[in-house]
Parts: C-alpha cells; sequence; structure tokens
C-alpha cells in the first residue's frame, strides 16, 4: 500500500468532498462547500496519493464538547485497501475527546457500531415534487429578520451543542432562503431551504408543533415555486413523518443518527426537517 498523505483540507478543496458526495448519490447543496467550514475549518481532511485525492472526511468540532461526522469517501477505485481507515483514524483524533455524532448510511453502521457509535434513531429522507402553496400565512417573517440569538437559543434544543457561525453561514449564503414564524412574540418554528444537485433541500425545519412547521413549509415552498423537494425527516417523529406523507413526499434514503456518548436532552419532537447529513 503506498503511503497516504492526509492533510487539512485548504477551504477551496471542500469542493472536492461535495463533488464525491453527488457522485455518491447524497445530493449536496449548491453553496454547502461555502458553508461547511465556517465553523470548524481544521475539521476537513483529504488523503493524497502522489498529490491526487483519494481520500475525504469531515470532523467537525462544535465547541470543546462535540463534533460531527461526515464526507467519509474513499474513491471508489482504491477502496479496501486501509485508506478509508487511516483518514478514519486522522479525523477521530481531530474530534479527541469529545462525543462524536454521525448520519450513517444502511451499509455502513454496523461497521461504526465497531467503532464505538451507537444508534439513536433513523432519519429518513423524503422527497417528490410539490406545488408551490398560496402566499403564507400570517406571522411568517424572514428568518434573517429574526435576531439570531433567538435562532441560536432554538437550535440548542435540537442539536448537541452551540453552533453559531455555522448557523450566520447557512442562513445568510446566497440562495439559501430562510423563513419564520412569530407567535405572541416570541419564535415558534424557522427553516431553511437551498437549491441542490438535483431540486431543493429543506432543512433546518424545527417547529414547536405540526401546524407550525406546516406554516413555515409551506412559506418556504412559496419563495422557491414549489417543484422537486427533499425532506431528511426523523423517523421518531411520527407528526415530522406525516407532514411529509401528506406532502405526497415518498422515503428515498435513510441513515441512522449515531453518537459514541452521552449527548444534552434534544427535543427531536420539534425536528421536522434535519439540517444536513454531513454537518448535522
Amino acid at each position: 500500500m503506498n503511503d497516504l498523505n492526509i492533510r487539512h483540507m485548504r477551504p477551496s478543496e471542500i469542493a472536492i468532498a461535495v463533488d464525491w458526495a453527488a457522485a455518491e448519490g447524497w445530493n449536496p447543496g449548491l453553496a454547502d462547500a461555502s458553508c461547511f467550514a465556517a465553523e470548524d475549518p481544521q475539521g476537513f481532511f483529504i488523503g493524497e496519493l502522489d498529490g491526487v485525492p483519494a481520500a475525504v472526511i469531515s470532523c467537525v468540532n462544535y465547541g470543546a464538547q462535540f463534533s460531527f461526522l461526515g464526507f467519509y469517501i474513499v474513491r471508489p477505485d482504491l477502496r479496501g485497501r486501509g485508506y478509508g481507515l487511516k483518514i478514519w483514524n486522522a479525523a477521530i483524533a481531530h474530534a479527541h475527546p469529545r462525543v462524536i455524532g454521525l448520519d450513517g448510511v444502511v451499509a455502513q453502521q454496523a461497521n461504526y457500531q465497531k467503532s464505538g457509535f451507537a444508534p439513536a434513531y433513523a432519519n429518513v429522507r423524503y422527497g417528490g415534487t410539490v406545488t408551490a402553496p398560496s402566499a403564507p400565512n400570517s406571522g411568517i417573517v424572514a428568518l434573517t429578520e429574526v435576531p439570531m440569538a433567538l435562532v441560536e437559543a432554538d437550535d440548542a434544543t435540537v442539536f448537541p451543542a452551540s453552533r453559531p457561525a455555522f448557523l450566520r453561514a447557512w442562513i445568510t449564503t446566497p440562495g439559501h432562503v430562510g423563513r419564520a414564524l412569530m407567535r405572541g412574540g416570541r419564535l415558534a418554528g424557522w427553516g431553511v431551504i437551498r437549491p441542490c444537485r438535483t431540486g431543493r433541500k429543506i432543512g433546518p425545519l424545527v417547529a414547536d408543533d405540526r401546524a407550525g412547521a406546516e406554516t413555515v413549509l409551506s412559506a418556504l415552498l412559496a419563495s422557491a415555486g414549489g417543484g422537486e423537494i427533499f425532506l431528511d425527516v426523523p423517523a421518531v417523529n411520527r407528526n415530522a413523518v406525516a407532514l411529509a406523507q401528506d406532502l405526497g413526499l415518498s422515503p428515498v434514503f435513510e441513515t441512522a443518527r449515531m453518537y459514541t456518548g452521552a449527548i444534552p436532552p434534544l427535543r427531536i419532537d420539534r425536528v421536522f426537517g434535519v439540517t444536513t447529513f454531513e454537518l448535522g
């Protein structure tokens, strides 16, 4: 086996991981690469053979307690030679001693369990074509009009760590559209829709209840004019599953959210759409 040279990606090289993810059928967003380095620029790794990319992975540190692993891909013609394990170990070392989360594809979940990851629940990607709804209901505002402190506090109810830099990038990146539902002066629901290699993805979609999620979702769809959409739904949130099904969406992909240790209690009942399988 030739020596694999593992190093941190330069920001411009994150696009390599995104392109490889697209080739695997993961359908990343068009502007994902520009957002992903915001929280932890050192969390993206590339393995090279004679200067040519052979493997990629990310393990983004969110503060001192939590990290999220994604983009674990070895070039198809080089699989089975041990390169994946080498770059995996580099990513895990970057996260140490943090608890690590990931969204594991079905084929790899047993291997992740051998590495100390325990399944928490399934995430199911639903997809289909929808018609643009009528004008959104009252109470809907642009997400950029909501103070970031409110968004960050609400995100903390559904994600294991604070991630202000990532949220700011995700919400303000050109092409990303965010909408929020205000009830009595408080944030009751919010979400982002973004263009992807195929159609658009909605994520996150967070709300106090199904009615709020549906209101935000309608506003996001109205902004996009309908078309092909994808929504990644925690299978344990029955209201979220019902919402996706009632839209006429069908399951197209499944992962398992997995962790290496204990995380703070989360309100998964408020998660109607996962932000991203790559960064959590």
